[in-house]
Parts: structure tokens; C-alpha cells; sequence
């Protein structure tokens, strides 16, 4: 452990250091695009700071780092079942401003309150869930796991949107196809993704995270991270089901909530025995992003593009040390 560690986590809403280090550990499990895992936390005697971290940016893939906050948002959720797990009822404040200068949310404490049983599912969901980039199985998703997932969208004031219909699943498919062609084309796209993905990685996608190489067959554009060869026989699914999670409003604000959105879809879907991963390529062009919130109305911002299934087992993604997530506390900054 690291001096501050030792000195400021012991005195966090009274639970121990190993506790505080817990509930950082179940933040940290988060997903986050390429596993950059773009989070730090600065812990004092009263709250904890959940801050990015911009050396994980990607600035070529996320200009405008709404992936970035998703994953934040996502963190978030995970530190907030982290706490109820251990009786604690979190109060969070979000883009904090001065009062925490530069942190994207600030949680207190908010008295005790046991876990009930919706969240000891979540907790228990949080090690479990994976982003599953293999072939999902040829069984579609029940009507009622789809409307706990729209539910669970909806307990963090944000939207999850089914691609049910044939035409608007079409056009879906055109503009994740237009916008992975586009990032295809850029050399700085194409250099994020070789430093996060392949053997020689940390803590990104591994090999054995990374599902199988695409073919031409594939119905949906697919990134390639770098993992082995297709077994024969072994394509995607022909129908898996397709969401767009949405928020309502633009901006870092909106990037925060849906992120905690997100978060609630996964661990729920995890709960309901469904794997899913992200065709994230529509989000990160801008123009593409444009196209896609006027092809749903134009009055809720899309934010992630999911695939939802039911999957094979898949390992684990590295994680980075609680150590390394640890911001100095504010009175030892310089």
C-alpha cells in the first residue's frame, strides 16, 4: 500500500482499509472501451472521488470522451453496489464542480441501509459479468428478459431502445458498417486499437478475450482484437438481439447517467443468465452518432449499441491494481 493509502482509507465512512480497498476493486470491474479501464479515485475521511483518468483517453477513437464517461458511469454503479454490499447507502453527486474540482462524482455517506434482494443480485453479478465478443447461441432473448433490461435502463433515468423492427435494424446495421469502414481508414484509430488488443497487452483485450477474427459472412461490422482463427462452423448468431441505450439529455451529465445505465442492463442481464458486448463504432463517429439519434426521434442521445444474447463461457479481463486507481489526497497535492 501506498502512504496515503494507509493514512486515508482506514477512515472512510468507517469501514476498514481492506473493505475500502473491496469496494474500489468492485468499482474497478467495470467495462470500458478496449478494457482501458479510464478511472481513478481520491478517497478522504467523508466521501469518495471518482475522477478520470486521461492517460487512458482515446482520443482518435472517443474524441470527445463520451466513452470515457460512460465507463465512469459505469464504475460508479459498481462503487454504489460496492458500499450497499457492506450496508451502506451511498449519496452521489454528480460533476461536482467546486467542491471536488475536477471529479466527475462525489459519494458520501448516506446512513446504513441493508442490500435488499434485487441489489444482492447485482452485487453477486458484478465478478461474473464479461463482455462477450464470441458467437452467441441461435436462441433468442425472452420478452421478459428484454423488459427487465428496459426496466433496469429505466431505474437510471435513461432509456434502453429494442431493434425489433426489420427495416430500423437494417438501417442500424448500415451505420455501424459506415462507421467502422470510416475508423478503418484512420491511422490513429487503427494505432488505439494495436496498443490495447493482442498478446503483447497489460490490461486490455487479450487474445482470449477477444472473441473470434471476423469474416465476411458476419452480418454486423466486428472489430478485430486480435484473437484467434474462426473454428469452422463457428459464425455468429443470425438474430441476436440488438439495443440502443440511450439518455436523455446531452453532455458530460448524460454520459454519467447512462454509464450507471449501462451498468444496471449488464449486471441485470448477467442475473438473467445473458452475455453481451458493444458495436461501439456507431457512438464514436460523430456524424454516424448524428444519423443515429434522427433515425430514433431525435429526442434521447444514443450512447451504446449492444449485442445481447446467450453466450459461452468467456475469462476475465485484467484488472488494474487498487494501488495504481489511488489519487494522492487533496492535501498532499502540489
Amino acid at each position: 500500500m501506498t502512504w496515503f493509502e494507509v493514512d486515508v482509507v482506514d477512515e472512510v465512512f468507517g469501514l476498514t482499509p481492506d473493505e475500502v480497498a473491496g469496494v474500489l476493486r468492485t468499482a474497478a470491474l467495470a467495462p470500458s472501451l478496449h478494457n482501458t479501464q479510464p478511472w481513478r479515485f481520491r478517497v478522504a475521511h467523508d466521501r469518495v472521488e471518482l475522477h478520470a483518468d486521461p492517460d487512458r483517453a482515446l482520443p482518435a477513437t472517443d474524441p470527445e470522451g463520451r466513452e470515457l464517461r460512460l465507463s465512469c458511469g459505469a464504475a460508479l454503479f459498481n462503487l454504489r453496489l460496492g458500499l450497499r454490499a457492506r450496508g451502506i447507502r451511498p449519496l452521489v453527486t454528480l460533476l461536482p464542480g467546486s467542491d471536488a474540482p475536477g471529479a466527475l462524482a462525489v459519494v458520501r455517506w448516506g446512513g446504513h441501509r441493508d442490500a435488499d434482494e434485487e441489489a444482492r443480485g447485482l452485487i453477486g453479478a458484478v465478478p461474473k459479468r464479461r463482455s462477450n465478443r464470441k458467437p452467441f447461441h441461435d436462441v433468442p432473448v425472452p420478452a421478459t428478459h428484454r423488459y427487465a433490461l428496459v426496466r433496469a435502463a429505466e431505474r437510471e433515468r435513461s432509456w434502453l431502445h429494442a431493434v425489433a423492427d426489420r427495416d430500423e435494424r437494417a438501417r442500424l446495421r448500415n451505420l455501424v458498417a459506415r462507421a467502422h469502414h470510416i475508423q478503418s481508414q484512420d491511422p490513429r484509430v487503427r494505432a488505439e486499437l494495436a496498443s490495447w488488443t493482442g498478446p503483447r497487452t497489460t490490461d486490455g483485450v487479450p487474445p482470449a478475450s477477444g472473441g473470434v477474427r471476423p469474416a465476411p459472412q458476419d452480418e454486423w461490422a466486428l472489430r478485430d482484437f486480435h484473437a484467434a482463427e474462426r473454428p469452422p462452423g463457428k459464425d455468429y448468431e443470425s438474430d441476436p438481439l440488438v439495443v440502443v441505450l440511450c439518455s436523455f439529455q446531452d453532455g458530460p451529465l448524460g454520459d454519467l447517467q447512462a454509464g450507471q445505465a449501462l451498468q444496471r442492463v449488464l449486471l441485470t442481464g448477467t442475473t438473467l443468465g445473458l452475455s453481451a458486448s458493444f458495436m461501439s463504432q456507431a457512438i464514436e463517429v460523430p456524424q454516424v452518432r448524428h444519423d443515429l439519434r434522427r433515425s430514433l426521434g431525435g429526442m434521447v442521445v444514443p450512447q451504446a449499441v449492444l449485442r445481447i444474447g446467450f453466450g459461452s463461457p468467456v475469462p476475465a479481463s485484467p484488472r488494474r491494481d487498487v494501488a495504481d486507481l489511488l489519487l494522492a489526497p487533496a492535501a498532499a497535492r502540489s
